[in-house]
């Protein structure tokens, strides 16, 4: 088993993959509640949805590690899950049925492109700078995820866009030192220093009465007969549907994209061009759990950016992969006590990962405003669209018109003017709400 996930090779053992593999797992847990809850919403059935969630994301992870031998997880990616709900289902009119019908084709165009090594080709020809912006921008986003979640920002509110939530209140205090307790373990080098910082961050969330004791350890899984196999195909011919498949697929593209590059840049799997070899496994691993997704009844899945917690925690191989979706396997049966560690903790461990990654802004090329001003954007607009495909979509529209705009456009390969287009189409036909 060592030599087949190359722990020799990527300098990994047991022990950090398997901190690696149950960190990723805590930080990411929270789609188990939180993609249920945003897809009924929408009008789905939210028990069912719960089991199509566990079991896309168990699909999904269990082939990256094993197929793709990548430390990623994979589950129903957030933005794409509220698009369907409150765009599609809510705003257009589209039932749950016929949105589903879009995922699954959205996840066949996904498979036929990356076979043919479509996806592949246009990743190596994303210029340096911008790869670079990925990782920096993820790192914020995570970052902002993490505060929200963890309640020390508040967002909807009114009068500012974002306000600082009150310490004074127990939530934001215990997510402040978990903050605080995670960053301390990881400057004086403690192995597993993040899912220590969650552990301990729950803890102190029980004990202080913040967050209730489980009530029960194992419970039997809903049933997913009323979500499964339900796609309706009967609005394919309508002409608001081809828009749907086609911001489904843009999203979930570049989505996919930033975060396997963003993700393997600070694990270090990358190559010296900041390619990730053998690229087209892991997108075929995120291709099929979109598919799978459609056909179980959860919406466009792919790589997880809270793998990144568990990079952090040593996680290098496809092993840490296997230990994640095994124990999201066990969700269907332990979910009681997998949801109880509260938004605090898992907030606190997101916004630190996020002061890791978000620390290669420092490698962008301040000295060539030409590529500068397009990362920058790509990372500020990842953050404040609260969308990772949307400032990506902007730094592959600026980078091309930038460069050519001071007669640089020899230096661009086809693939940059290929993003371009997809990245103006997104902006076109995306439903604006």
């Amino acid at each position: 088993m060592r030599q087949f996930f190359e722990f020799e090779r990527l300098g990994t053992n047991y022990r950090r993959e398997i901190f690696g593999g149950v960190t990723t797992f805590f930080a990411m847990a929270y789609i188990v509640i939180v993609n249920p809850a945003i897809l009924a919403a929408g009008g789905m059935p939210k028990a069912a949805v719960t089991t199509a969630t566990v079991l896309t994301a168990v699909l999904g992870t269990l082939m990256m590690g094993l197929y793709a031998r990548r430390p990623f997880a994979v589950a129903p990616y957030m933005g794409e899950n509220a698009f369907v709900a409150y765009t599609v289902c809510l705003g257009m009119g589209f039932s749950w049925q016929a949105a589903l019908a879009a995922v699954f084709i959205s996840g066949l165009i996904f498979i036929l492109t990356t076979v043919m090594k479509v996806r592949a080709w246009i990743t190596t020809a994303i210029p340096l700078c911008l790869k670079r912006s990925f990782a920096a921008g993820i790192g914020l986003f995570i970052m902002f995820i993490g505060l929200n979640e963890s309640g020390l920002v508040r967002l909807g509110v009114e009068g500012a866009p974002v306000k600082i939530g009150a310490l004074s209140n127990l939530g934001p205090l215990l997510a402040a030192v978990g903050i605080i307790i995670t960053c301390i373990l990881l400057i004086r080098r403690v192995t597993a220093a993040v899912l220590l910082g969650i552990v301990l961050t729950s803890v102190l969330a029980f004990a202080t009465g913040y967050a209730p004791l489980p009530q029960q350890i194992i419970a039997m899984p809903p049933s997913l007969s009323p979500v499964f196999l339900a796609l309706d195909f009967s609005r394919a011919l309508q002409p608001d549907f081809l828009p749907v498949v086609l911001v489904l697929f843009i999203l979930a593209f570049v989505d996919t994209m930033g975060t396997l590059i963003g993700v393997s840049a600070r694990a270090g799997l990358l190559d010296e061009e900041a390619n990730l070899p053998e690229i087209e496994k892991p997108m075929l691993a995120d291709a099929v759990a979109t598919t799978a997704a459609g056909l179980l009844g959860t919406t466009t899945s792919g790589a997880y950016i809270e793998s990144a917690a568990g990079i952090e925690a040593g996680a290098r191989s496809g092993f840490a992969a296997v230990v994640t979706g095994g124990l999201l396997a066990l969700c269907l049966f332990f979910a009681p006590l997998f949801v109880a560690v509260p938004a605090v903790a898992y907030g606190a461990a997101l916004v630190v990962v996020g002061f890791l990654m978000s620390t290669t802004i420092k490698d962008l090329p301040f000295d060539d405003y030409a590529e500068l001003f397009p990362s920058l954007a790509t990372v500020a607009l990842m953050v404040f669209t609260y969308n990772i495909g949307f400032g990506m979509a902007a730094g592959f529209v600026l980078y091309p018109l930038f460069k050519t705009a001071v007669g640089r456009g020899k230096e661009l390969k086809p693939g940059v003017w290929l993003l371009f287009g997809l990245s103006l189409l997104l902006f076109v036909v995306y439903p604006y709400s």
